[in-house]
């Protein structure tokens, strides 16, 4: 056989190999969160509230006082805080978890207050929540809100560049098809994290529509017997709550109440709660 036919065939035969590892991975990654974390449990023993919470987060206070910026609505405007939505969740998430505020201590610098955020902000955010004792202690202020607001500066410097949570490989699940049982265990596994005290990151999407590649962490579930409503602190919006809806019967979720977004169906996967996923 010519060699250019061999080289043919074998080409060929690596394209499939190839293939059918990437869906072979897809199948993996859609299906992780069916295989681990924690299932659907009734609320605790004698609770009339529907709600579940994460009770140590106030909306209010314990929320970023900017907003990441989307580019479609500050055309021609340089220097824009945009795409730094995976960068605040996720900091959000650290700053509730390993950081503690101590408003009578004296306030640094700009310099002393970005080297902070960056120490809080390499803490891997699937690690459990430190203790009192143990978490980096921001002086000066009373919470997350009043220090981001006084500190904008600071604190978008401390919480570094979007680049690899813009490149990285989950979020590519965006393209993904996933089934009813996902999406149902996905609900299950955010009401079992809000009732044990931890807030959930999520990754939203209603892609093809090029509209919805976002993330938002929920802080409370209203559990209405048909519906699931999720509230969560949206990177784009500081003033006010969203709401995505898990819809029992339809076994999907709905973008109720998303920054700049139509309602309709979308996606939801969890993120950044374990080294993989």
């Amino acid at each position: 056989m010519a060699y250019g036919a061999i080289y043919r065939k074998t080409l060929n035969f690596n394209c499939r190999v190839k293939a059918r590892l990437a869906v072979l991975l897809g199948v993996t990654l859609v299906t992780a969160a069916c295989a681990t974390g924690p299932l659907w449990s009734p609320p605790p023993e004698g609770a009339a509230d529907p709600r579940a919470t994460a009770p140590e987060f106030t909306f209010v206070s314990d929320t970023f006082a900017f907003a990441n910026l989307i580019r479609a609505r500050h055309r021609g405007e340089d220097d824009l805080y945009a795409n730094y939505c995976f960068v605040l969740a996720r900091g959000l998430r650290q700053f509730s978890q390993f950081a503690r505020f101590d408003p009578a201590l004296p306030r640094l610098d700009h310099d002393g207050y970005a080297g902070l955020v960056r120490r809080v902000v390499a803490l891997p955010v699937w690690q459990p929540a430190s203790s009192e004792d143990g978490r980096i202690v921001i002086p000066g202020y009373a919470n997350l809100r009043e220090f981001s607001r006084a500190e904008e500066a600071a604190v978008k410097e401390g919480l570094g560049s979007r680049f690899w949570t813009l490149v990285h490989w989950t979020n590519w699940r965006v393209t993904f098809w996933v089934t009813r049982g996902h999406q149902e265990h996905v609900a299950h596994e955010i009401v079992s994290e809000l009732r044990a005290g931890r807030l959930v990151q999520l990754l939203v999407t209603n892609w093809p529509k090029p509209e919805l590649n976002h993330t938002v962490v929920a802080f409370e579930s209203r559990d209405a017997g048909s519906t699931v409503d999720f509230v969560v602190w949206d990177p784009n919006d500081p003033d006010a709550p969203g709401i995505v809806t898990f819809d029992r019967h339809a076994g999907r979720f709905w973008a109720t109440r998303v920054y700049d977004t139509e309602p309709g169906a979308i996606r939801v996967f969890r993120m950044y709660y374990s080294r993989l996923l």
